[in-house]
């Protein structure tokens, strides 16, 4: 079976003290990877014990005394890793963590996933400091796209053409068509994995009226309209600025509750709002977020358009939104701002990454990219090199231009 990337990261910190948690929205294959993770214990003989906590037995076990994992240990005197899948569903899963650390961390490393109900509760950020590395599962990148496809091929094609600058591809259409399907129909795994376009509308469908519920029911939301209705508005202005004042005005809530469905998205991995970047305050205070899907085939959904690129209206906005995933997969959310002016001069990114700063600039088509626009910027800002990603013409050096320059 085809591996996540963030399969190699976790297996090398099953050697650490620390707990492992992996987060990520609903379906985005956390379960395979603790399956995944203890095939790879059982092959390396390390004792390992994989604990559903959907099996109510279990469950009722661990609930009554968070000790009693130790009687599912195959090797009591051996440091054993246990995989803990959907933990949200113990009565005090942030206390079941500590106690088991405090106590019991030289006999057993729990690896262990949870739904975003389980994140949101206070005291999982308030006991667990210290013992615990966070692990987000999003769902796949372009690469994983092309491998869990079945085009590995593709795969290697790309690194190819990242590895050597005068390599031209004579399947750099192909990679094209693929990078189109992935923009449009996004990276959750079941759809990335079925082939027929029907189909994967049909399975983005049901992520949305089925899972997304879920997070709904569990998160506490009252007034599911409003929390869809905002969810499609969001949707519809990815690499906008959010102003919450508008938006519960048109949804007629309040701004508490606008807010808390905010966070809510963010908490279930759906939506990613980025800070504006400043140096001057009186000139460049913006403070707005920007909002951005963490999958575009979810988007798409939302918005109930699965429409070829080429015969799309918000294709730019699609294109931004892809830009923004690659970055996030890149260097992570936290690390990407944007720049915009009172007087609505605005650059799309600007990454820190290593205490180094960068700009990034979207466009559909290169002959949008106007230098002149961006004078303010560069002048201001000498030391950030602005850079410009443009999906069309899509050529020889698309991949390079892009990866090579985050």
């Amino acid at each position: 079976m085809i591996r996540r990337k963030l399969f190699e990261d976790l297996q090398a910190h099953l050697l650490k003290k620390e707990f492992s948690i992996i987060t990520g929205a609903r379906q985005t294959g956390k379960s395979t990877l603790l399956k995944q993770l203890e095939t790879s214990c059982r092959e390396m003989k390390i004792p390992v014990v994989f604990l559903n906590l959907e099996n109510k037995t279990i469950l009722a076990e661990l609930n009554e005394n968070p000790l009693n994992l130790l009687k599912f240990m195959p090797e009591p005197n051996t440091r054993t890793i246990a995989l803990v899948d959907e933990i949200q569903y113990m009565d005090d899963p942030s206390n079941f963590l500590k106690l088991l650390y405090d106590e019991h961390s030289e006999q057993i490393k729990v690896v262990a996933t949870g739904s975003s109900a389980f994140y949101m509760d206070h005291q999982f950020k308030d006991s667990l400091a210290g013992r615990k590395k966070i692990f987000q599962l999003n769902t796949c990148s372009f690469d994983e796209h092309l491998e869990l496809s079945g085009k590995s091929d593709l795969r290697e094609e790309k690194d190819h053409l990242l590895k050597n600058g005068d390599f031209k591809s004579t399947l750099i259409d192909y990679l094209r068509v693929e990078l189109e399907s992935y923009m449009i129909y996004g990276g959750y795994p079941a759809i990335v994995t079925e082939p027929d376009k029907q189909e994967k509308m049909n399975r983005l469908k049901d992520i949305r009226d089925s899972f997304v519920k879920r997070d709904i029911l569990e998160s506490g939301v009252i007034n599911e309209t409003a929390f869809y209705n905002l969810f499609r508005i969001l949707a519809g202005q990815t690499g906008g600025m959010v102003n919450v004042n508008e938006l519960s005005s048109a949804l007629r809530i309040k701004n508490e509750t606008a807010d808390n469905f905010l966070t809510i998205m963010q908490k279930c991995f759906h939506i990613a709002l980025i800070k504006p970047f400043f140096r001057n305050l009186r000139k460049e205070l913006v403070k707005m977020p920007k909002v951005f899907m963490l999958d575009t085939g979810l988007r798409n959904c939302l918005l109930n358009n699965f429409q070829p690129l080429a015969a799309r209206i918000d294709k730019g906005e699609l294109w931004e939104n892809t830009v923004f995933r690659i970055l996030a997969d890149k260097i992570g959310t936290d690390a990407i701002q944007y720049w915009r002016t009172s007087a609505g001069n605005e650059v799309d990114f600007v990454l820190s990454e290593n205490e180094r700063l960068k700009a990034i600039e979207v466009k559909y088509d290169n002959n949008q990219v106007n230098l002149n626009k961006y004078k303010l910027f560069t002048e201001n800002y000498p030391d950030i090199p602005l850079q410009f990603f443009w999906l069309n013409p899509f050529g020889q050096d698309f991949f390079r231009r892009i990866y090579l320059n985050i």
